[in-house]
């Protein structure tokens, strides 16, 4: 029998934790071990947990929930600490469950097209799993070398791909779910499309952990398609860039991937790990990647290669094998983390527009770095409208911080203002919370509060997440709606 090392502390609710969780091998609980779990991606807000438990099994899940119901501690689930908007900071002192040792990949089955994984189960491993049998999983945010899938069904995660693929939503087959009572439930019939009932696999991923802790994930795999070619155009305005990306959905093209940087992002990633070369005097670039049966790839390129020539594009080229396009993507991909090496500190933004209103947008933002006195990255997944503002100030500077948080609000409240919405990724977590009054009313707030209730009655589960405070809504609206006409 393994040795069980005794968790000495004053805080019987800890001793208790590690009794459920197998020992002192299973729970942090000293002021130094929890540093590392004050924050997630969104790093501007920090606050210790209680205590951090790792539980193997759904079983062991349940265990702690129920424990810390029944004792109205705060808790809230934790995969690899990622997200960017605060979704995993414990505001309340809470327990945190990291889920980061549920990390097995239960079952392929390439017949039926799924795969079943725990929820610490990394999100490229799933793809590096099955690629030799020529599957992969089609969700890639940025993060996917190190992000968990169990946190991705969390924050309804997209990435690169999800022009063509849509987000983690739409690859969610099936979940097994401990609720705030302890009580574990299954939702979804086996990966059978159209159930009969409510969609409460729809309602559960992005819910931000919310109503529950998934425990085991059913996904949908895809067949690796039969050919992909990637292109990189650059532009010497950001206008036209942005044009070109209109005039290519326009065109009848769907591609896999439409990303663009601008200047300011293009220094960021050519000073990082992954440089390809990229002219350091253009304003704007686009990564296009279309994929599908090989008789029509060509035919694509052809009209993007096109389209990009229709818009002043300085060079445009294909890659010519696969070398050349993973470095393209790894320099791509880089995009978030590369700001650190042109500013001490960065603030990442995820706002959603229409595609018409890119060019509109992307001068306001422009205008608001400019009013603001800090600088504005923008990396985006162009084809859909997602937005990355990358708001670049030094925390060290009195009043950045503050400011950087008002240059983050004043760009979603523009992608709101032009019938966008305040996130398309990464979740409101608390950085967001206020700015949902952008999009919603009141009424529209409490409908989803009472809906939270019936799940979280006690709301010990993430409390402080997602939701404003009700109120105020209509008076934020009536302001929006002046400055728009002033």
């Amino acid at each position: 029998m393994p040795f069980k090392k005794e968790v000495k502390t004053r805080d019987r609710h800890v001793k208790n934790l590690a009794q459920i969780v197998g020992g002192a091998q299973s729970i942090l609980y000293h002021k130094e071990d929890l540093l590392a779990y004050d924050c997630d991606g969104f790093t501007i807000h920090k606050h210790l947990p209680r205590a951090v438990v790792f539980p193997k099994t759904t079983q062991d899940v349940a265990a702690i929930v129920k424990y810390c119901s029944e004792n109205k501690l705060p808790f809230l689930a934790r995969g690899a600490g990622t997200g960017l908007s605060g979704g995993a900071i414990p505001l309340n002192d809470e327990v945190i469950i990291s889920l980061v040792r549920m990390k097995r990949l239960l079952s392929v089955d390439l017949e039926n097209r799924r795969a079943v994984v725990e929820p610490g189960f990394v999100n490229l491993k799933l793809t590096n799993s099955i690629s030799d049998k020529g599957y992969y999983y089609a969700p890639d945010p940025s993060s996917q070398y190190c992000c968990t899938i169990g946190g991705n069904v969390a924050e309804n995660a997209g990435g690169a791909h999800c022009l063509k693929y849509g987000v983690t939503t739409n690859h969610i087959l099936g979940l097994e779910i401990v609720l705030p009572n302890g009580d574990i439930i299954e939702i979804g019939e086996n990966g059978i499309p159209d159930s009969p009932g409510y969609d409460l696999l729809g309602l559960l991923t992005g819910s931000e952990g919310t109503l529950g802790i998934v425990t085991k994930i059913t996904v949908r795999i895809l067949k690796n398609p039969e050919a992909k070619q990637t292109v990189l155009a650059y532009f010497d305005k950001v206008s036209d860039g942005s044009q070109a990306v209109s005039d290519i959905i326009s065109a009848g093209i769907v591609p896999a991937a439409l990303e663009m940087m601008d200047k300011t992002a293009i220094k960021g990633v050519e000073a990082a790990a992954f440089p390809v070369g990229h002219p350091k005097d253009i304003d704007a670039l686009l990564l296009i990647e279309v994929d599908g049966i090989s008789a029509g790839i060509e035919e694509q390129i052809n009209q993007i290669l096109e389209v990009c020539k229709n818009r002043n594009v300085r060079e445009v080229k294909v890659a010519q094998d696969e070398k050349e396009r993973a470095s393209w993507w790894a320099n791509r991909k880089t995009g978030f983390g590369a700001m650190g090496a042109i500013s001490p500190d960065y603030l990442v933004q995820d706002g959603v527009i229409p595609r018409s209103k890119l060019p509109e947008v992307l001068q306001k933002i422009n205008k608001i770095s400019e009013e603001s006195g800090l600088r504005i990255a923008n990396i985006f997944h162009a084809g859909d409208g997602n937005l990355h503002p990358l708001v670049l100030f030094d925390a060290r500077i009195p009043g950045q911080t503050e400011m950087a948080l008002k240059v983050g609000s004043a760009c979603l409240q523009v992608c709101a203002e032009v019938g966008g919405t305040i996130t398309g990724e990464h979740g409101v977590g608390i950085e967001k919370r206020e700015e949902m009054r952008f999009v919603f009313t009141d009424e529209e707030i409490k409908a989803q509060t009472d809906i939270r209730e019936v799940f979280n009655p006690d709301n010990l589960l993430n409390a402080g997440k997602l939701f404003p405070t009700p109120g105020r809504c209509a008076e934020i609206k009536n302001e929006m709606k002046a400055a728009a006409t002033s």
